[in-house]
């Protein structure tokens, strides 16, 4: 390998560096496009299966007809069919 100047080595390091510096930049932006594109990535949504039944039992019913329809079928369960035996 050659001898190299002070010189030299110091545009090496700051050419490296000057590069560096650049790719990152680069990176930055696309992780901020990236981010600008997708911002439901960000919402906070429950982990479990649990913690999304209990998130969504707060929430009311789209319609009255759907109201009505779970209290129905919760005091009135549907009587299986006859299957003969």
């Amino acid at each position: 390998m050659r001898n190299m100047t002070d010189a030299e080595r110091t545009r090496l390091r700051e050419s490296l560096v000057g590069n560096s510096l650049l790719l990152l930049f680069g990176c930055g932006v696309l992780a901020f496009l990236v981010a600008a594109d997708r911002v439901n990535w960000f919402s906070i949504r429950p982990a479990t299966g649990t913690s999304i039944a209990m998130a969504r039992s707060t929430e009311k019913p789209k319609s009255s007809f759907e109201e009505k329809r779970i209290t129905t079928l919760a005091q009135h369960p549907r009587p299986e069919s006859a299957v003969p035996q």
